[in-house]
This record gives structure tokens, sequence and C-alpha cells, in this order.
């Protein structure tokens, strides 16, 4: 059973930007390997999809990425 430390760790991680932008960046490779096992038509596996996320599209997307934090929102 987790102690109330372990249970206020994982939090700290978790709301931690680091962690969100470790997040974020999972998700949009596992988007590229579906869309690209979709293409080839098999599972093209993580490894492959995350070399061809980072060699592809990773700079673009960082770039993206901190503009639209830097942008005020209009809420």
């Amino acid at each position: 059973m987790p102690s109330d430390n372990d249970i206020n760790a994982n939090d700290l991680v978790r709301n931690s930007s680091l962690y969100r932008e470790f997040q974020a960046e999972r998700e949009e490779i596992l988007k590229h390997k579906w869309i690209e096992s979709e293409k080839a038509g098999y599972d093209i596996g993580f490894e492959q999809a995350l070399t061809e996320w980072i060699i592809k599209h990773r700079s673009k997307w960082r770039k993206a990425r901190q503009q639209s934090q830097a942008q005020p929102s209009d809420c």
C-alpha cells in the first residue's frame, strides 16, 4: 500500500511542467504511430514512431507549443 509520501510525490511529479511536457509529447508520438501504422497497414511500433517523430516533427512541434504557451489565453 502506498504511503502518504508516495502519493504526494506522485502528485508533485504529475503536476510538474516537465511531466506535462513529457505527456504532451508522448501523445503526439502515439498519434504519429497510429497514423503511420494505418498508412503502412501494420503496427510500426513505438520505437519506429518515436524515431520518425523526433526526426520529422519534434522541433516544429516544440516551437509551436512554446509560442502557444507564451501567448495569453482569451479566458
